[in-house]
């Protein structure tokens, strides 16, 4: 398996370095063969490039067999004309990565404040109210006047029946309970054909249970009673929010991991941000780029029918909840390591395994 690896901005680098080491290690206990291939984006490739993103590294990644990509500043791009392109926005447009999957769980020797669950949130990835991802040119966000502003959402049948699918796929592999997230009361038109099509897929799983929530009494009940969801699917924005809502209820952003998959390519992400403020220091958890790296290889072995690769996945959640549980991590999920001391423990755990 041949991966781009790109370490991003800000805690970027320290976090992938770790995740890279994980890798290796993984490889070579389970024989994957994996070729890592190390390239540059964002502010680096801004530097060197003119562009965050590059045409010549979009090829690259299109030949390869995953992508694992490093926390972005974002934030920090703002004018494509300029090269300023945001990098996660620009491959899950590019190779067509429809669906986000997020887990969210409770980890043994992390205070679970609201009792043990083990959830997971799919989240549709191309359209929705993502002004960067809904018309072929330019943005879906409109300066009528200075002080007026039209934001549109764009909602497909196609990409509610792929998200809807992926996401009944996965409950099956699960507790077979599909949870769909909408604003269907205000949203009646768009919503309501979210909602729709969900349920007709849902027809060819007739083991599957399915409920449907609107999206703010949702928050309540997740923060309430998160124990009862087992897949949760929504839109895009809907998505977003709750899935680092979610993570953080389990114990930390730090824990979540996050794959973009479509139906040729996948991207590894961890699921929070570039963090500039603490970047450099030695302190940033890696735990969730190592999580993200584990979801590329299950998907891969998924895919290929490679069942070395699907263990390869386990053992790195395995290890992840003991890492925790012993407090071999760094100081946001309760231990003393930095990051590069939490990447050693990971690594000696994972191969005495």
């Amino acid at each position: 398996m041949k991966i781009i690896v790109l370490p991003g901005d800000g805690i970027g680098p320290e976090t992938m370095a770790t995740t890279v080491e994980v890798l290796e290690a993984v490889s070579r206990r389970f024989d994957l063969g994996l070729e890592l291939i190390h390239d540059i984006a964002g502010h680096e490739s801004l530097k060197r490039h003119g562009s965050t993103v590059t045409p010549a590294l979009l090829e690259k990644v299109r030949a390869a067999d995953g992508l694992m990509l490093g926390p972005m500043a974002t934030y920090d791009f703002k004018d494509e004309a300029r090269g300023e392109i945001n990098p996660s926005k620009f491959f899950r447009k590019s190779l067509d990565l429809y669906a986000n999957i997020r887990p969210a769980r409770t980890y043994p020797g992390m205070p679970a404040r609201l009792g043990e669950f083990d959830l997971v949130v799919v989240r549709e990835n191309t359209e929705g109210f993502y002004a960067d991802r809904n018309i072929e040119s330019g943005s879906s966000e409109m300066l009528i006047t200075p002080d007026v502003v039209i934001s549109l959402r764009r909602i497909t049948r196609l990409c509610c029946e792929r998200i809807a699918r992926s996401a009944f796929e996965l409950a099956m592999t699960r507790d077979k309970h599909v949870s769909i997230v909408h604003k269907a009361n205000v949203l009646k038109i768009a919503d309501g054909m979210f909602i729709d099509i969900c349920h007709e897929v849902g027809q060819e799983f007739r083991e599957v249970r399915v409920d449907d929530f609107i999206v703010d009494a949702m928050m309540a009940h997740v923060v309430r009673a998160p124990q009862r969801f087992d897949v949760i699917v929504t839109t895009n924005m809907f998505g977003d929010i709750l899935s680092d809502l979610t993570a953080e209820l389990s114990g930390s952003l730090g824990l979540g991991g996050s794959l973009n998959a479509g139906s040729e390519h996948a991207m590894g992400q961890a699921a929070h941000g570039s963090a500039p403020d603490i970047a450099g220091q030695n302190i940033a958890n890696p735990f969730s780029l190592i999580l993200s790296a584990g979801m590329l290889l299950g998907w891969y072995g998924q895919r290929k029918g490679l069942q070395s690769f699907l263990d390869a996945n386990a053992a790195i959640e395995k290890t992840a909840a003991a890492a925790v549980a012993a407090h071999e991590a760094t100081r946001d999920v309760g231990g003393t390591l930095g990051t590069r001391e939490t990447g050693a423990a990971f690594v000696a755990r994972l191969l005495s395994a």
